[in-house]
């Protein structure tokens, strides 16, 4: 898989095209192989927008996670079962389609303290390397950039589904995938310190994605 992560129900609202995602960030760096991809069984697939979801999940005031989805996001992902460490991804995701729920939250996550979207309106996941962990799993490691800095980052993936064929004919793989990151790594320090101890704002970011992807034409 190849890309430029709480669980959420929505999905990525963007219009399918050619593109689909496997994003992932992870701030430990695993020990990683890479392997020359198999150009005869390795195949390329593109998001479902409509039944994927990519999520984050941060502390707030030290007593409750707040979640949020990003609800656009296009990428591609090559995947061989037979050479899982093969895997590449690509994924693009909009910023300023972040959404908690909450307007005022929402601004302030877009703003320079947090994101900073009118300057850096994208983050991107580029993977570099995969490495099987038995039993269909695998980590996937890459370069997440966000605000402009980018990081060596690991993506769990499991749960990869054998290929259906959907109604409409299309063969279709799915896939869950999660990571964490320390937000400070991408210059998001923002805080306040509360009265009672602690701080307003969690510093490791939970990142969930529930994937549905279409085999590319």
């Amino acid at each position: 898989m190849r890309s430029r992560n709480a669980e959420f129900p929505r999905g990525c609202e963007t219009a399918p095209t050619n593109d689909g995602i496997v994003p992932g960030m992870n701030t430990s760096t695993a020990a990683s192989t890479s392997t020359t991809p198999s150009t005869s069984t390795a195949a390329r697939w593109t998001l479902d927008p409509g039944h994927s979801a990519v999520g984050f999940s941060v502390r707030h005031l030290m007593i409750t996670n707040v979640r949020g989805e990003l609800e656009k996001c296009r990428g591609d992902v090559t995947y061989d079962p037979q050479n899982p460490e093969a895997t590449r991804i690509d994924a693009t995701i909009d910023v300023a389609s972040l959404n908690t729920r909450e307007a005022k939250r929402d601004a302030d996550l877009r703003s320079a303290l947090f994101f900073d979207v009118e300057n850096h309106p994208n983050m991107t996941f580029v993977s570099k390397s995969a490495r099987s962990r038995g039993d269909g799993n695998l980590d996937v490691t890459g370069d997440l950039t966000i605000r402009g800095t980018t990081r060596e980052v690991t993506l769990s993936v499991h749960d990869i589904s054998a290929v259906q064929v959907d109604m409409r004919g299309n063969p279709r793989i799915g896939a869950t995938a999660e990571t964490k990151i320390k937000r400070s790594d991408f210059g998001m320090t923002w805080n306040k310190a509360l009265d009672a101890g602690g701080v307003v704002v969690g510093e490791v970011v939970t990142i969930t994605l529930e994937l549905s992807l279409v085999k590319a034409a």
